[in-house]
């Protein structure tokens, strides 16, 4: 190893490298290239900035004066490549080497700028790249090595044509070292095409990948899934947490929702503007945040100190990025927490998601308010400061307190102190009660009307009822049930309304439209009932399906589908022959 990178990694404490990097440093792969396979945490950049130092310094120590760069570094996402770019001038302090980035979002003309001041090694995304070397401003004719880092989210986000572009524009005898999580076929093939018999690495212990990581499915009642993600952030309060939602709009809620609980979060979408992403995850690398709740796109590949615990507040849309996602945390050696927010409606999907990534969780429930009280006062008798021995300051306010304060008033006050400190957990619902069914309301006395269309004439609820409202004017709420027959509909009538429906009616009893309405007993049976109504909108043994036209005979008289004719699925035409009480059809 050089020595210049052997003391940068003793000054940051490594005493030993991780399987990756023990990997692509090995001698005998010294020049090939690469296609690695290892999982996130896994020390990856620092892997490749040693595995690419011999190319760029070959004997030398340092690196001459800057010009075109010596290698390129590709990343999926601004926050990566920017990681990338700090840990890679750490590792090559000692070396005078010069790190530039090109990042979209950024200033494009300060970028230029470094770039003609030169550059031994640039970081960037694809987009930003692709459009420096078509402007000229980036030159590839010097480098001697390629990496792209997360190929496999690259091309998931449709970078595979500027990817293409750049590797066609580096030189043939370049090292190209290539790292994904997984190796797709998409992946081999842009492997094939544009390396040169790459050496195949593999780093991923199928049974140690989530050796560090206790995954949990927690079982959560409907309408109880802010609380739950609440109580266990309360819970989990030593550290740094982040939340996932699968849109803006939910990052959005729960980011509100959470601020306006008292906890320092801050959050990542596809919407802000990268000085908001960059100030946003600076806040949690500094401790001024402990929540960050994010969108998959805006977390790929972040990096944050002592995050241990992941909270999925939407399941993921696949095994790829549940693996993702948990992979923020239990990074290099450190332990942490994957929990799923799972209701009845979700179950399935859960166990399905698991089963698929082969991942065996513990299914249980968040912590309820009770667990938090205990979990609090059991941090407060087991805190460090108890061991700490006073200043003198301390000394004499306590001597003060205890001369005003008995002993237990003042423990008393130190526990208010506490709790006030911390908004009050939730009172969580059992993920497996029922909701209590809505009481049906009886309507109260009621005329019923007979009208002169019926099921052989397409009559539905979801027409007839704003048409006798638009026909009569009354309130929604004095219409009860809907029945529809072969050749009648029946209409329930709130007693106090009927003198108006009646009042409306023509002098032939013509509702609108040609329809007669006449009054008729209570029908007998079920059927398809009004919103107004006790059931509204349900199925009866005596209606046809709730909001789908019969299907009958085709009539002369209107199309199938959509019209308005008897044939269609629309409003009756013309005025009835209707005679009798029971009246004959059209």
């Amino acid at each position: 190893m050089i020595p210049a990178l052997a003391d940068a990694l003793a000054e940051r404490g490594y005493d030993t490298l991780t399987p990756v990097q023990e990997a692509v440093t090995d001698a005998a792969l010294s020049g090939a290239d690469l296609l690695v396979s290892a999982q996130t945490g896994s020390g990856k950049t620092v892997g490749f900035g040693l595995a690419i130092a011999p190319t760029l310094l070959g004997d030398a120590d340092r690196f001459d004066r800057a010009g075109a760069p010596a290698a390129l570094v590709v990343a999926p996402t601004r926050e990566l490549a920017f990681q990338v770019m700090q840990e890679l001038k750490w590792l090559y302090a000692r070396t005078g080497a010069v790190v530039a980035s090109c990042v979209g979002g950024m200033d494009v003309r300060q970028e230029r700028r470094s770039l003609e001041r030169g550059a031994h090694i640039v970081v960037g995304t694809p987009g930003r790249l692709c459009d420096h070397i078509r402007r000229g401003a980036l030159d590839l004719s010097d480098v001697k090595a390629v990496v792209l880092d997360e190929a496999d989210e690259m091309l998931d986000l449709g970078f595979r044509e500027d990817l293409e572009f750049i590797l066609g524009e580096a030189p043939e005898e370049r090292r190209t070292l290539l790292f994904s999580a997984t190796v797709s076929p998409t992946i081999a093939r842009l492997a094939e095409e544009f390396q040169k018999d790459a050496q195949r690495i593999n780093t991923i212990d199928k049974a140690a990948q989530h050796a560090d990581i206790a995954y949990k499915a927690l079982r959560v009642a409907v309408g109880d899934e802010d609380h739950a993600i609440f109580n266990l952030l309360r819970f989990h309060d030593e550290d740094a947490a982040i939340v996932f939602a699968n849109t803006r709009a939910g990052v959005n809620h729960l980011a509100a929702r959470l601020t306006n609980r008292g906890m320092a979060c801050v959050s990542l979408s596809g919407e802000l503007s990268q000085q908001e992403r960059t100030h946003a995850l600076q806040a949690m690398r500094d401790g001024r945040a402990r929540v960050c709740v994010a969108t998959d796109v805006a977390a790929r590949g972040i990096d944050l100190p002592n995050l241990s615990l992941v909270i999925h507040a939407d399941l993921p849309q696949n095994t790829e990025s549940l693996l993702h996602r948990s992979g923020r945390t239990g990074r290099a050696g450190r332990k942490g927490v994957s929990a799923l927010i799972v209701t009845p409606r979700t179950f399935r999907k859960a166990e399905r998601l698991l089963g698929w990534a082969k991942i065996s969780a513990d299914w249980t429930v968040p912590p309820g308010a009770e667990d938090i009280v205990r979990h609090d006062e059991e941090k407060m008798l087991t805190a460090p400061s108890w061991s700490e021995p006073p200043t003198e300051e301390e000394a004499e306010f306590a001597k003060r307190l205890l001369e005003k304060h008995s002993p237990e008033a003042a423990a008393v006050a130190l526990l208010r102190l506490h709790r006030e400190r911390n908004a009050a957990p939730e009172d969580l619902q059992d993920p497996d009660a029922r909701p209590p069914k809505k009481e049906r309301q009886a309507f109260g006395p009621s005329r019923w009307y007979a009208l002169s269309v019926g099921r052989n004439e397409r009559a539905e609820p979801r027409w007839l009822l704003p048409l006798v409202l638009r026909a009569t004017d009354l309130d929604k709420a004095a219409i009860g049930a809907i029945r529809v027959r072969d050749e009648e509909t029946f209409l329930e009538i709130a007693e106090g309304a009927a003198a108006k429906f009646e009042g409306a009616l023509g002098a032939d009893g013509e509702l609108a439209d040609g329809i007669l309405a006449r009054p008729s007993e209570a029908p007998q049976g079920g059927g398809p009932r009004g919103p107004g109504g006790p059931g509204g909108g349900g199925r009866g043994p005596g209606g046809p399906r709730g909001g789908k036209p019969h299907r009958g005979r085709r009539d002369d008289a209107g199309p199938r589908g959509g019209g308005r004719g008897p044939g269609g699925g629309g409003k009756p035409r013309g005025k009835p022959n209707w005679d009798g009480p029971r009246g004959k059809g059209r």
